[in-house]
């Protein structure tokens, strides 16, 4: 049977705690949301294969990553923007129904994201300080979900250098990224790989949800 978010007790909408002005829900999804959540994704990766992207300095991306809803985000030496249609010419699929769930509860019940950004992250992968600034309303928060090996996650301010702060993310936990924190400077410095066991081989999986439009 499917998991459905039904199923569970009410899961708390205050954040676990503030890092950096981002908040933190610890542990939000439990063990089966991740299971029929990752089953949702592996739908989404056979419809839109996952890729490594180029930066628009020349180099390969460490993560791999795909996406749905109505956009993808994408990057080469032309630089980073979203794109109608996956590297391959083929739609992105629809936003799976389990992150859309997540979204209407903790970032915005009136207004569904336009994409769905997911990231792999395997051994050595990691991603750098970086905003979030390519969407056209920044008054609309970013959800990122994290799913399987434990990510050593650093948030700085709103301009890049300065004091940052870090916290281990595991498997189930989710953050918003909004309000004044919005344009902060985040990233993942590190994984620890074979952490946890929703992944037979390893591995993180980052799914982040987004208005663009």
């Amino acid at each position: 049977m499917t998991w459905s978010m039904k199923q569970a007790p009410e899961p708390a909408t205050t954040p676990t705690l503030m890092l950096g002005g981002v908040s933190v829900y610890q542990g939000w999804l439990p063990a089966e949301a991740q299971a029929a959540m990752l089953a949702e994704l592996r739908e989404v990766a056979r419809a839109a294969p996952p890729f490594s992207p180029d930066t628009p300095y020349g180099r390969k991306m460490s993560v791999r990553m795909t996406s749905a809803g109505a956009c993808g985000w994408y990057s080469d030496r032309r630089g980073y923007r979203y794109a109608d249609t996956h590297p391959s010419g083929v739609a992105w699929p629809p936003v799976p129904p389990s992150v859309l769930a997540v979204w209407r509860a903790l970032a915005a019940p009136h207004r569904d994201p336009d994409c769905c950004l997911i990231n792999f992250y395997g051994e050595g992968a990691r991603m750098g300080m970086h905003q979030d600034r390519d969407e056209a309303d920044f008054s609309w928060p970013v959800l990122s979900i994290s799913l399987g090996d434990d990510a050593l996650f650093r948030v700085g301010g709103t301009t890049r250098g300065g004091k940052t702060q870090s916290l281990w993310l595991a498997s189930g936990d989710v953050v918003v990224i909004g309000g004044a924190a919005r344009l902060a400077y985040h990233g993942v410095d590190r994984i620890r790989f074979g952490s946890s066991r929703l992944l037979a081989n390893g591995g993180r999986i980052n799914v982040t949800a987004r208005v663009v439009t």
